[in-house]
């Protein structure tokens, strides 16, 4: 028997290292990191959004002067030490696009499909998002995290002008619900709807896009003023513009995706690998048992 544990002890220490887990991470508002209550409540609840370990993810904590770097030029608003709650995780083993689950009973205003639209802004079109807060948060600064795990994950850094172009984008999606009083998923409708017309023609001139944004505005019977309207299509000319300087991050972006897909399926089979093991052990166990 001590051979047979011995050998699947062996198979243990081979595998692990070369099929640890990639482009897995979680970011920490730096608040809820200084709280070991917040933090090990976080990872509660990221533990039952994920088959994965969350203790096998990389981890960054994330700071005010961070968010502030970014959306304080944008929202207006400078966040201090002690109000920077948001956290994320981020799994690119996900190949099916982008899904994003939001913790709505603590981010009370920026929606899954409003951090879609911010994501794909900055070349992000696949992955498994998951965002929440240890108290109640409006979800903006929670961008900042988001981001970051992809960073972590990808090994790669997000250019500022993709960023901040990101952070516009939201901003102005919550701005633009709250202003028209309109549900926020069709706000994030018409963005997305937009969006998919600006890339497919390449427009990076605002006085283009915001033709589009009118159009699109009118099908969906949205009303908008023409300020509205503008400051839609100058959101979208920002991100459109902040696309070349993104060939690097999306590069390496799919090639990590790959990567993390192809271990998930590996892993499947490796599980099912030492299921097998563990069986025959049992057996032979349970044959000696008998006997």
């Amino acid at each position: 028997m001590k051979k047979y544990l011995a050998g699947f002890m062996f198979v243990l220490m081979v595998l692990s290292p070369i099929y640890a887990t990639t482009g897995f991470a979680i970011t920490y508002g730096e608040t809820t990191y200084a709280n070991s209550n917040w933090k090990n409540s976080m990872d509660t609840y990221f533990q039952t959004k994920t088959t994965k370990n969350v203790s096998d993810a990389a981890t960054k904590v994330v700071t005010a002067s961070e968010v502030n770097a970014i959306s304080s030029n944008i929202t207006g608003r400078t966040y201090p030490s002690s109000q920077i709650y948001s956290c994320a995780m981020v799994d690119l083993s996900y190949n099916k696009g982008i899904n994003v689950s939001v913790d709505t009973s603590k981010i009370t205003v920026v929606t899954p499909k409003m951090y879609e639209n911010a994501l794909k802004s900055t070349g992000i079109d696949n992955g498994y998002v998951v965002v929440s807060s240890p108290v109640s948060a409006s979800g903006e600064a929670a961008l900042a995290g988001v981001l970051r795990s992809y960073e972590i994950a990808v090994g790669t850094t997000i250019p500022d002008q993709a960023k901040k172009a990101a952070t516009q984008e939201l901003y102005t999606e919550t701005q633009i619900a709250n202003q028209t009083g309109q549900n926020p998923e069709q706000i994030s409708d018409l963005f997305s709807n937009v969006t998919d017309q600006v890339q497919a023609q390449n427009l990076t001139d605002p006085n283009k896009i915001v033709v589009i944004v009118n159009n699109v505005a009118a099908t969906m019977n949205i009303k908008l003023t023409q300020d509205q309207a503008q400051q839609i299509a100058n959101s979208l000319a920002d991100s459109q513009n902040a696309q070349a300087s993104l060939t690097d991050f999306k590069k390496q972006l799919q090639n990590v995706s790959n990567q993390a897909s192809q271990s998930g399926g590996i892993l499947d089979q490796i599980v099912s690998f030492i299921q097998g093991i563990l069986n025959y052990i049992s057996n032979l166990i349970s044959g000696q048992q008998t006997r």
